[in-house]
């Protein structure tokens, strides 16, 4: 649900924007206050999972997910349309990572771990696929708003299945206290981020506010580290992200994520353009790629990352990637989705389900269950931050090729703009290979062997207790 909504809006924008009337400059607002307080209110919505205990905490995102997404689906104005989606982002960042914090701290048995870690991060990879699938079949056949009020019908079936299944921890011990100056400098710092890259999507890169607000985000990156290494009570524990194994998976994350958006941008503009597909074709089009996705991750969950590790499985994965990507360039005005399209999609596909369940189950794998919430809160931040950068890079360099395209090319007739958005979308795909190669190199010199340190298969033979605990880097 919260994976979904990041993508399910954006087909339903155009039918939205003409019942609402709002300017093609107010339409990014719809989709950039979701990300906006999503992305910077991740690591608070984890840290109060772990200190006001998870059940409630998730029963809360709940209940204010489907509110927030009933107001939209209500929406009258534009202004109330851009509210409800700050406030759907809001309850989304309390939401998300206290859901991985749960699968974390419920499942510890290896062979049970594995099994829900396959599920979760094949839904997790999966979530913006189906959210183009869902949002074209809703706007085509009902109406733009369902593509919010879908969201109050999931949350129904998940609150129900929380009261029954997910158990209320005793907390032991005394109770930690929330780390408001570093919540503030984090917060700040991921929200600066995630604005500055939405800046530089529609403004360009070399915008004033673009750079001041990466700038500034850096600077209180930097303010927040150095206050955790001092508090008291520190908001994420540094040992937790210095962890070879962690670090490497949240970075594998970043990647895959960039990637993972480039693809749903530039093939859905390509199907709907270029083979001038409707919504509910070009979301059935991603079908194979979600399938691939989810029998790769139950594949390496289950049999391979116990017996390879990430340090074998998440650079496989990333060169399947690159594969995939650079098949896509391949692509002409004449191309077919049956020979030219579908093949990548499944590839990219396999790649997807062997890197991002492999990647979260050792990213929480260890995280003392104090801090379960903020270690899986960093998850999905890597995610979020991951495909902001992915969209705002990708879409500024295609820009930039289409346009020296059509200058190279003139006159700028129908099928000059027409080859000229097909090199650009080709550029990208490029860039996204060059991604998935770095990510490839990265991952293997980083994540350790198979029993040198904490890991998946090294965690089988280790009791319960000892695999809660935070290793150190």
């Amino acid at each position: 649900m919260v994976v979904l909504d990041a993508t399910v809006v954006n087909i339903a924008l155009p039918s939205a924007q003409a019942e609402l009337g709002f300017t093609d400059g107010e339409r990014q607002w719809v989709v950039t206050a979701y990300s906006l307080a999503f992305g910077s209110l991740l690591l608070l919505g984890g840290r109060l999972s772990d200190l006001i205990g998870r059940k409630r905490t998730f029963l809360i995102g709940l209940v204010g997910f489907a509110t927030a997404s009933a107001l939209g689906g209500a929406a009258q104005s534009f202004e109330w349309l851009v509210g409800a989606r700050a406030l759907q982002g809001a309850f989304g960042a309390l939401l998300a990572p206290t859901a991985l914090a749960v699968l974390t701290t419920t499942f510890t048995i290896p062979k049970e771990r594995s099994r829900a870690f396959g599920v979760f991060g094949a839904i997790a990879g999966a979530g913006g696929a189906i959210g183009l699938l869902l949002g074209g079949f809703l706007t085509e056949y009902l109406d733009w708003r369902w593509s919010l009020y879908i969201n109050v019908f999931i949350a129904i079936v998940a609150f129900a299945g929380a009261l029954v299944f997910v158990s209320t921890v005793a907390r032991t011990g005394p109770r930690p206290k929330l780390d408001i100056p570093g919540t503030v400098l984090a917060s700040g710092a991921l929200f600066l981020l995630v604005y500055g890259f939405s800046n530089a999507e529609s403004d360009g890169w070399g915008s004033p506010s673009c750079w001041l607000m990466l700038v500034g985000s850096g600077i209180l990156l930097i303010a927040f580290v150095l206050w955790q290494r001092r508090a008291a009570h520190p908001l994420l524990p540094l040992a937790i992200v210095l962890d070879r194994n962690r670090g490497a998976s949240y970075l594998s994350v970043v990647i895959a994520g960039a990637c993972m958006f480039g693809v749903f941008l530039f093939v859905t503009y390509y199907l709907q353009t270029g083979l001038h597909f409707t919504p509910v074709q070009t979301g059935v089009a991603f079908l194979p790629m979600i399938a691939m996705l989810v029998l790769a991750a139950q594949l390496s969950t289950n049999i391979f990352l116990p017996r390879f590790g990430p340090k074998v499985l998440v650079p496989l994965g990333m060169v399947l990637g690159m594969i995939g990507m650079i098949y896509l360039t391949h692509l002409t005005l004449e191309s077919t989705y049956a020979a030219d399209i579908l093949p990548p999609l499944a590839i990219i596909g396999l790649g997807m389900g062997t890197i991002m369940p492999a990647s979260i189950q050792t990213a929480t794998l260890g995280v003392n269950r104090d801090f379960a919430g903020v270690a899986s809160a960093t998850v999905n931040t890597s995610q979020q931050v991951g495909g902001s950068i992915g969209t705002a890079l990708l879409n500024t360099l295609a820009a930039t090729a289409a346009t020296s395209y059509v200058s190279a090319h003139l006159p700028a007739s129908p099928e000059v703009i027409a080859e000229a958005a097909l090199h650009s979308y080709s550029v990208a795909y490029w860039w996204a290979a060059g991604f998935f190669a770095f990510g490839a190199v990265l991952s293997a010199l980083l994540f350790r062997r198979v029993g040198h340190g904490l890991s998946v298969a090294h965690a089988r033979s280790t009791a319960p207790a000892t695999a809660m605990e935070a290793p150190q880097a």
